[in-house]
């Protein structure tokens, strides 16, 4: 069964980067479409960015648009997060997720916001921003 595993994560100041990965076990339909998502303390746990296969984003939330790039690494097992011109509201522990089937772009992108459409999670990781 598929396993994914952050890292990346860490302490920065405002206005600086991080760049966020997720190994996956391996590459398969069920894997197709991934997300990145966080958890603040005292919040629920929100959807940040996802992805579909090879054909790309499908989905960023509204307030990370423009600052965070999720992409796809060439040997298929890597999800990466790039996050630029972090602020103090971008503290959080980030998770990576396999969504559930059925498996599409529409559904990769247009159900990205439920946690309850993924079905396999990484352990997390802490970025901190202050």
């Amino acid at each position: 069964h598929v396993q994914l595993v952050e890292s990346g994560g860490g302490s920065v100041q405002p206005g600086g980067s991080l760049r966020l990965s997720c190994a996956v076990s391996k590459y398969t339909i069920g894997t197709y479409c991934m997300g990145w998502f966080r958890q603040a303390p005292g919040k629920e746990r929100e959807a940040v960015a996802t992805l579909y296969a090879t054909v790309g984003p499908a989905y960023y939330a509204d307030s990370i648009k423009g600052r965070f790039t999720i992409s796809r690494g060439s040997d298929l097992n890597t999800v990466t997060l790039q996050m630029n011109n972090l602020g103090p509201e971008d503290t959080a522990t980030y998770y990576c997720a396999a969504m559930t089937p059925p498996f599409s772009y529409a559904r990769c992108k247009g159900d990205a916001e439920n946690p309850a459409n993924f079905r396999v999670w990484g352990q997390g990781t802490q970025v901190t921003v202050s």
